[in-house]
């Protein structure tokens, strides 16, 4: 039986944008994303974190950096009765590793969580805050695409919201 996923984009989504986050003191949750994740999640839903994190390939933050801010984000949010099904990284930047399928735009992270999770992907819904959020979920072919944007008019995903709360 396939699953349905809530994806989630990290930076500007999860928690504030802050360049290149990688440490538990400077994690702040987005408002009202424990909310939505616990709204899917009663539908039903797996919680999947797809993020490009090129600090790493740029030297600014490890993997162990990451892993370790992953690992107490996922213990965090369980505590919020939020379970976090994976957590998806691209530690590449194509101006120094070349190109990869992994890196948004491209579709590499959800294809991954598909293959994994045995995902229906048309029943799936992603959450970004950036254009090459939702170019990469459409080229994987989830079916509901959400920009979070202050500022968006125009955008290929199915609604623009200004903030989270609009999904409750």
């Amino acid at each position: 039986m396939s699953h349905k996923a809530l994806f989630l984009d990290r930076d500007g989504v999860v928690n504030v944008e802050k360049n290149y986050l990688h440490k538990i003191e400077d994690f702040e949750l987005m408002d009202g994303i424990v909310e939505v994740c616990r709204t899917y999640q009663e539908k039903g839903y797996l919680i999947i974190i797809v993020t490009n994190q090129s600090g790493i390939s740029r030297g600014y933050y490890s993997e162990e950096d990451f892993a370790r801010l992953s690992q107490w984000m996922v213990e965090h949010f369980r505590e919020l009765g939020v379970y976090i099904t994976h957590i998806y990284h691209c530690p590449h930047h194509e101006s120094i590793d070349g190109a990869c399928e992994c890196r948004k735009p491209e579709p590499g992270m959800f294809l991954s969580a598909q293959k994994k999770y045995d995902l229906d992907m048309k029943h799936s819904v992603m959450i970004g805050d950036n254009e090459r959020d939702i170019e990469a979920s459409l080229k994987a072919g989830v079916g509901m695409n959400i920009l979070l944007s202050a500022e968006a008019e125009i955008s290929k995903a199915d609604r623009i919201i200004h903030t989270l709360g609009e999904l409750l």
